[in-house]
C-alpha cells in the first residue's frame, strides 16, 4: 500500500473564462500537464450525522480537519486504487496524510470498520479520527481537473477544476458522477499548491489579471447551498410540531 504525506500552502481562486484564457497564454509555456493530466476526481466525504466537521470548518477556525475517500477516474471498480485521506489545516498550512488501497478494501474499512491489511502512523491517525467523531459517509463531490506542474520547480503545482457536482445519495465511487452544481457555468476553480512563499512573478501575473484569492470549500459550498437549508426546514417543522403539541396538552385549543 502506498503511504503519502503532504505539507503545503493551498491558495484558491475562482476564474472567469476570460481570466483562465489570459492566464494560460502566459503559463502555457512554463507549465506541463502532470501524469494524470486531465481527469475526473471523485470523493466521498465522511462526517458526523449532524455535519459537525464541515460546520466547524465553515466557522474558519485556526485548526480544522476532514476525512475523505478519493478516486481518480469514474466510475471505479472494486479493484481500483483509491486513497483514504485525512486533511488538516492549521494557520493556513495544509497537512495531508493518505493511504492507497483497493476500493473494496477501503469500503470495508470506512463503511464497516474492517481493518485493512496494514498498520503504521497514518492508519493510526485515520482510526483515531474515525472513532473520535463516529464518522459516516455524508456527501459525494466530483469534478473534472487539469493538473499542471511548473517546469522550473515541480513543487509548484496549479490545478483547474470544472463541473463541480455534489450529492447526498448513492455515496459510492462505483456510481457515475452526477449531482447538483457547486460552481457556476463557465467558472473555473484554480488552486495553487506550494511548499512556501509564492513566486513574485506569479503574484504579479495574478494581480495584473485581477485574480484574487478566495475562501472556497467544495464540500462547504455543497453543504451550505443544498444540505443546510433542508436541515433548517426540518428543524423548523419539528419546533412547530412541538409547539402545537404543547398548546394541545395545555388545554389552550378547545373543541
Amino acid at each position: 500500500m502506498a503511504r503519502e504525506v503532504f505539507e503545503r500552502y493551498e491558495k484558491k481562486y475562482v476564474l472567469t473564462k476570460e481570466q483562465y484564457s489570459s492566464l494560460m497564454l502566459v503559463m502555457g509555456g512554463m507549465f506541463s500537464l502532470e501524469e494524470y493530466g486531465r481527469h475526473t476526481i471523485c470523493n466521498i466525504y465522511f462526517d458526523t450525522p449532524d455535519y459537525r466537521l464541515i460546520r466547524t470548518s465553515l466557522e474558519k477556525p485556526l485548526y480544522k480537519e476532514k476525512l475523505r475517500l478519493r478516486g481518480y477516474g469514474a466510475p471505479l471498480t472494486d479493484d481500483s486504487m483509491v486513497y483514504v485521506e485525512l486533511k488538516k489545516k492549521f494557520r493556513s498550512v495544509v497537512y495531508k496524510r493518505r493511504i492507497g488501497m483497493q476500493l473494496e478494501e477501503a469500503r470495508r474499512y470506512l463503511y464497516y470498520g474492517i481493518q485493512p491489511e496494514t498498520d503504521g502512523q497514518v492508519l493510526s491517525e485515520l482510526d483515531y479520527t474515525m472513532k473520535r467523531y463516529e464518522l459516516k459517509p455524508m456527501a459525494y463531490i466530483s469534478y473534472e481537473r487539469e493538473a499542471y506542474v511548473y517546469d522550473m520547480d515541480p513543487q509548484l503545482r496549479v490545478t483547474f477544476d470544472r463541473n463541480i457536482l455534489g450529492r447526498s445519495g448513492e455515496l459510492d465511487l462505483r456510481v457515475e458522477p452526477y449531482g447538483r452544481k457547486i460552481i457556476e457555468e463557465g467558472e473555473v476553480l484554480m488552486e495553487i499548491k506550494i511548499p512556501g512563499a509564492m513566486p513574485v512573478w506569479l503574484c504579479r501575473l495574478l494581480g495584473e489579471l485581477r485574480i484574487f484569492p478566495v475562501s472556497y470549500s467544495k464540500y462547504g459550498i455543497y453543504y451550505s447551498r443544498y444540505v443546510q437549508p433542508s436541515l433548517d426546514w426540518r428543524m423548523m417543522e419539528m419546533q412547530m410540531q412541538r409547539t402545537e403539541q404543547n398548546i394541545v396538552q395545555g388545554g389552550i385549543i378547545c373543541a
